[in-house]
């Protein structure tokens, strides 16, 4: 199953003299997102990236990695294999430039993302991902309960840092979840109590998140 996070970082996009658009973002790392408040009973979930979790990704670097339109394949802007996009990744965040060329610019849904993106509408960056498995890589997942502190923003979540994971694409996406911060939707659904373990693994379900 493939999972989706998102980030609160803005998209840049300028104009090249060949008539190409550049659109470059980053997915920063160690930042948390509240996935879900808890409701009236429940305890909130959050979740984090650590430093270079799609490090092992972007060094593979025969392994295409598309830039995508809303998490759709069929909508495709640019790609690492063709040579239109970068990746680079550090302790702070994973980075991404790419290169829509003309002919890119001239599609349907090339036009309605550069329109989105000029607009100021489609800012977020939403990596699309999947957790290796245990056996594969043993610490690909952490999970903490948080101190029962409210003074401090604090209220027992459970926290899910993803430590690894196997990136497939980045997507444009115009979502926000909030005025302030412009994220991917995202929603948390666990399969029955709160399994230290079981939470490790792929039981993650992402749509609507804040990040702090």
């Amino acid at each position: 199953m493939m999972l989706f996070g998102a980030t609160t970082e803005p998209l840049e996009i300028r104009r090249e003299g060949d008539g190409s658009r550049i659109v470059a973002g980053r997915f920063p790392y160690n930042r948390r997102a509240i996935l879900s408040d808890g409701g009236q009973r429940g305890r909130p979930q959050k979740e984090a990236f650590a430093s270079r979790a799609f490090g092992f990704s972007v060094e593979q670097a025969d392994n295409d990695i598309p830039l995508l339109v809303g998490h759709d394949f069929a909508k495709p802007l640019a790609s690492r294999r063709s040579g239109t996009m970068t990746l680079s990744d550090d302790d702070d965040a994973l980075s991404f430039e790419a290169r829509i060329s003309p002919q890119i610019a001239e599609t349907s849904h090339g036009r309605d993302a550069l329109a989105l993106l000029t607009a100021g509408l489609a800012t977020g960056l939403s990596p699309g991902f999947r957790v290796p498995p245990e056996r594969a890589v043993p610490n690909a997942v952490t999970v903490e309960e948080e101190p029962d502190n409210p003074a401090a923003g604090q209220n027992r979540a459970v926290i899910r840092t993803i430590n690894a994971a196997i990136l497939y694409e980045l997507s444009i996406v115009t979502r926000p979840a909030f005025e302030e911060a412009q994220v991917e939707a995202r929603s948390w659904s666990p399969s029955g109590g709160y399994n230290m373990a079981a939470l490790a693994g792929d039981r993650w379900r992402h749509c609507l998140g804040r990040l702090l």
